[in-house]
């Protein structure tokens, strides 16, 4: 299990933020499905497998390891992310072997499209960088398709630099925070 604070527990008014339980896996799972029918819908390929019932990211797994939050309202999941301590093996294929023991890795950035437009993703991720923090690590690493212009944008616009291209076709990116 993971070492970590959270310092802030709401992210607006409404929405908290919290460790997801396993309780929550199958409304994750729900949430996942329906963004990549999303993404299917605006042309986008990206997440397709959980159509075909494939989670190349184990969310359930990460749920029962501790490396899932969500954000809530009420009992509405909003959205959700997910925060590796470790490395996948995707990780360290497009990272190479630097910086692991200091870096959190995310993963699988969800909205629930009754939120969107409501610039939740940005709150979502400035708790990432503020309203949390793990012992021991003091960057953020994420990696997004490099086709994907908006994503791109996004990411640099709330201060994640970019780190490079990698063959498979996705771009990586990484920001400092403070350690725990």
């Amino acid at each position: 299990m993971s070492e970590f604070t959270i310092k802030e527990d709401m992210i607006a008014d409404d929405i908290a933020a919290a460790q997801a339980t396993p309780e929550d896996t199958s409304a994750v799972m729900s949430l996942l499905v329906q963004t990549a029918e999303w993404l299917r819908s605006k042309g986008s390929s990206q997440w397709s497998g959980l159509l075909e019932g494939e989670d190349t990211h184990n969310m359930t797994g990460a749920i029962a390891n501790g490396d899932v939050f969500v954000f809530k309202q009420g009992d509405q999941i909003a959205g959700v992310i997910m925060m590796l301590q470790q490395p996948s093996e995707w990780d360290c294929s497009l990272w190479g072997e630097e910086g692991h023991e200091s870096s959190i890795y995310l993963h699988r950035l969800a909205i629930h499209r009754a939120y969107s437009g409501r610039r939740l993703g940005a709150a979502m991720m400035r708790w990432v960088d503020q309203g949390i923090s793990f012992a021991g690590k003091d960057r953020l690493r994420l990696d997004c398709i490099a086709s994907n212009d908006a994503l791109n944008a996004f990411y640099q616009s709330i201060g994640y630099e970019y780190k490079g291209s990698h063959s498979s076709g996705f771009n990586i990116y990484e920001k400092t925070t403070s350690p725990m």
